[in-house]
């Protein structure tokens, strides 16, 4: 599904065979693929492409952002320096505003359930309160390596977002400043 460049790190997978005559050896190929981050960028690709062809990525379906949201809700790892990175913006620039989080793990192969999950706990929360709903939600993780951030490529996850009735602004992938 990809044609190889000079340079490219490919996984091949076959068989070897030696020529005794001369020493010759030959590696015989029955398939490859494109290794690390060119694969996971080949199958992000793929997957974006399919969901733009579907019409998630569309600008008339995304929900317009409350200028002066009343209650935030955050998914995000109660652990995470990009909680307490939010929580301190917040607080200086809007410190009236309600904000709640929503725990998810960010990383990993469970990640993007988790995630989903708390999307459908914000969603029952606002069901179910008579009080200020959630009126925006925040989805944040620090920076890392591509397989780091990976579970957040989740086609579920995506469609997920695409069907909330809350806005979600994404806040995934900043590096942690150090002084």
């Amino acid at each position: 599904n990809f044609s190889p460049k000079n340079g490219d790190k490919c996984i091949i997978t076959g068989n070897v065979s030696l020529y005794a005559a001369r020493g010759d050896f030959q590696l015989i190929a029955s398939s490859m693929e494109p290794s690390g981050i060119g694969n996971l960028m080949l199958k992000f690709e793929e997957l974006k492409g399919k969901l733009a062809n579907e019409g998630l990525f569309d600008e008339n379906n995304k929900l317009e952002i409350p200028k002066l949201p009343k209650h935030v809700s955050i998914i995000t790892s109660a652990s995470t320096a990009a909680w307490q990175d939010v929580l301190t913006t917040i607080k200086r620039r809007a410190p009236g505003m309600n904000i709640s989080i929503s725990e998810a793990v960010v990383q990993g192969d469970a990640a993007s359930t988790t995630i989903i999950d708390a999307i459908d706990r914000i969603h029952k929360f606002n069901e179910k309160t008579d009080h200020i709903p959630i009126d925006l939600i925040l989805i944040v993780r620090g920076g890392g390596s591509i397989e780091d951030l990976w579970c957040f490529n989740d086609e579920f996850l995506a469609r997920e977002i695409s069907k909330s009735k809350i806005p979600i602004i994404s806040g995934v992938g900043h590096e942690i400043d150090f002084t």
